[in-house]
């Protein structure tokens, strides 16, 4: 995939992920697209790693599966360091 592409999977990937997560998430559309591409990039590291499933291509259920689950966890680490208490 291309730079492009990856930028497109992240923004959607990363507003999926906030969607999903319970509460409120800071940062507007660009934080939620490095955030999302940041866990595209984690995710597809994640399932190569551990399912040989990698981003591989724009259309396939398992880039998206991973990404998303890539994002959720950025989100959630994201979340923790930003806390305000």
């Amino acid at each position: 995939m291309g730079i492009l592409a990856y930028l497109i999977l992240g923004l959607i990937a990363g507003a999926i992920a906030k969607l999903i997560m319970p509460g409120e998430q800071g940062g507007g559309w660009f934080v939620t697209m490095i955030l999302g591409v940041v866990g595209a990039i984690l995710g597809g590291w994640l399932g190569n790693m551990i399912f040989n499933v990698g981003l591989e291509n724009f259309w396939s259920i398992q880039t998206w599966v991973v990404a998303i689950i890539g994002s959720l966890i950025v989100l959630l680490i994201y979340g923790f360091v930003t806390k305000r208490k």
